[in-house]
């Protein structure tokens, strides 16, 4: 048994709030670039150039990439070999988050109640996913969602009946609707099976799968590449302009599910998908 304060995940939630908000992942960035030399459209080109320098001078100036600086949420996998000290594990987390969001200096966005809309002034409370998993150690990742791609999201129960083409359509279509809203070029998460809520956490997770790892079973892979080469045929392009590049990458997570059903998520990430994360 390995004991493991409370504190010390308190301020790796705070330094990964300001990492994530300041650097974009190395696979985004390197994603961006690659398509900013693909781009043939002259707007297109012009404005992924601008999206590019973009990120380049907030890691130099120690700046937010995006003026959203999201609602944390926060991936916990601990290791069952592991004992908590000191605290409660989610004040501990939320502690991280405001000190990150305040002492960082990024924006707070989160409202208290989601129809009165009073702001916490704190980014707090987080989403917190928390997973036991074997071992004596604790991955922390964190994942600022923006609210652009996140209101563009969506969720559908299909029939157990369809099959690939009907979900690579689907996601597709909800991509070209939701048009220039959730600052295109985009990274699509898509969460398979499981249950109403369960897939639509698999979409968020797929988020910070990485770009450059596609889905090991090679069926799954092959649908990622196959929604990508659709989605970047729709001609929405960068920031809604038009041009070639409308997506960066897609990321599918299944889970099994019943035989009376096929939930599917859709959860959008913008141009600055951001996450990081840390082994404790």
């Amino acid at each position: 048994m390995r004991e493991l304060s409370v504190e010390t995940i308190s301020q790796a939630v705070r330094e990964l709030c300001i990492k994530a908000n300041r650097v974009l992942p190395d696979d985004v960035k390197e994603q961006m670039q690659c398509a900013l030399c693909r781009e043939r459209d002259p707007l297109a080109r012009s404005v992924l150039g601008d999206l590019v320098e973009n990120f380049r001078q907030a890691q130099a100036l120690s700046l937010p990439v995006c003026q959203d600086t999201g609602m944390a949420v926060v991936f916990l996998e601990i290791g069952q070999q592991v004992f908590l000290t000191g605290g409660d594990l989610t004040q501990a987390v939320n502690e991280g988050v405001r000190q990150g969001y305040l002492q960082g200096l990024l924006r707070c966005s989160v409202v208290e109640d989601p129809l009165n809309r009073e702001n916490t002034g704190d980014n707090t409370p987080a989403v917190i996913h928390t997973q036991i998993v074997p071992g004596d150690a604790v991955k922390v990742l964190v994942a600022p969602k923006g609210f652009g791609s996140e209101n563009m999201s969506s969720l559908k129960m299909f029939t157990p009946a369809a099959g690939p083409q009907e979900i690579i359509s689907w996601v597709a279509d909800c991509v070209c609707g939701a048009g220039g809203n959730p600052c295109p070029p985009v990274v699509v998460g898509v969460g398979i099976g499981g249950t109403f809520e369960y897939c639509a956490y698999l979409a968020k997770k797929a988020l910070c799968r990485g770009l450059t790892s596609p889905n090991p079973n090679p069926f799954y892979a092959d649908m990622e590449r196959q929604i990508l080469a659709r989605l970047n045929e729709t001609g929405v392009g960068p920031q809604g302009f038009g041009g070639d590049t409308t997506c960066l990458g897609v990321c599918i997570e299944t889970y099994p599910t019943h035989i009376a059903g096929l939930p599917v998520a859709v959860n959008m990430g913008c141009h600055v998908t951001r996450h990081a994360q840390i082994v404790l």
